[in-house]
């Protein structure tokens, strides 16, 4: 691991990168055969996920209904609903902690998800934040972010390594990306609760994923702190796809952007479209927003 900096230049930005280096439109159908081979995710039809027809049984309860969902190469995707619609469920299916009773999960055109385990569906590119942050708390933040780094993570080759170039540009990279750059010798513990937040976002992005699942991520932050969230996630779309479940609708209105929003109910797709087109819909003001 390396060393942090002995001293803090007096400037507003320090070079981190000086303290670390060492030396579109979507087609709502998937197409068979699949074109890609192996874990390579082939994303050529612009749809990265694809859950089809998809049923969720708990002791004869029905958490997922035929539930059909894609998520579009870059999309920032909001979804909504009450408690109990089935949000949470929908993302365990899709991270490989609860397999379908019934149905099709695909990442891209050819990974079937409901064939590979927890690690295997993160490993390929799908990554996931809970609601309540965990980090280490012990370590600063730049060493929460090397120890997240997408690379060996064996005992003996984690002691030994040290950071390439590349590697440490990548951490610079993150570091500015979630706003934390300033804070990179500062204990996670010490951080603030959006702070955290925003380390373990940085962390899951340490994975290079191509898909973040992130479960009502604003939840506890202050006003500045959502904000600040809202811009991050709309800098992140486009390099990534981006599933945001969320109960706040000022954030959800905030990051939409025009972006299609989907409102799940009793473990089905009750509406999608435009926030507007949701929020004026009757059957979302009767189950979900209230009149």
């Amino acid at each position: 691991m390396i060393d942090a900096p002995k001293t803090q230049a007096s400037v507003k930005e320090p070079d981190i990168r000086s303290e670390l280096h060492p030396g579109g439109e979507a087609s709502y159908s998937r197409a068979l055969p699949a074109a890609a081979a192996g874990n390579t995710v082939d994303t050529t039809h612009g749809v990265i996920l694809y859950l089809e027809n998809i049923n969720v049984v708990f002791d004869g309860f029905r958490a997922i209904k035929d539930l059909n969902l894609y998520i579009g190469v870059g999309e920032l995707r909001c979804i909504i609903g009450p408690n109990g619609a089935g949000k949470t469920t929908m993302m365990d299916v899709i991270t490989g902690k609860t397999r379908p009773t019934s149905g099709s999960a695909f990442f891209g055109q050819n990974i079937d998800l409901s064939k590979l385990s927890e690690t295997e569906i993160a490993n390929i590119g799908i990554g996931r934040k809970f609601q309540r942050p965990t980090v280490f708390e012990a370590h600063s933040v730049l060493e929460n972010l090397e120890l997240a780094m997408k690379a060996d993570k064996r005992v003996w080759p984690t002691l030994r390594s040290r950071l390439t170039s590349e590697q440490a540009d990548r951490i610079a990279e993150v570091m500015e990306t979630v706003g934390l750059t300033q804070a990179y010798a500062r204990q996670a513990g010490l951080l603030s609760h959006g702070q955290k937040q925003w380390l373990e976002i940085g962390m899951l992005l340490m994975q290079e994923p191509q898909l973040l699942l992130l479960d009502e991520p604003v939840a506890g932050m202050t006003d500045a702190e959502t904000e600040r969230t809202g811009e991050l996630f709309n800098t992140l779309k486009g390099k990534h796809s981006l599933m945001v479940v969320e109960h706040d609708m000022d954030f959800v209105t905030q990051i939409a952007q025009g972006g299609n929003v989907t409102v799940l109910s009793e473990g089905s797709v009750l509406a999608e479209g435009s926030m507007d087109q949701v929020q004026n819909d009757e059957r979302v003001i009767e189950v979900y927003l209230g009149r």
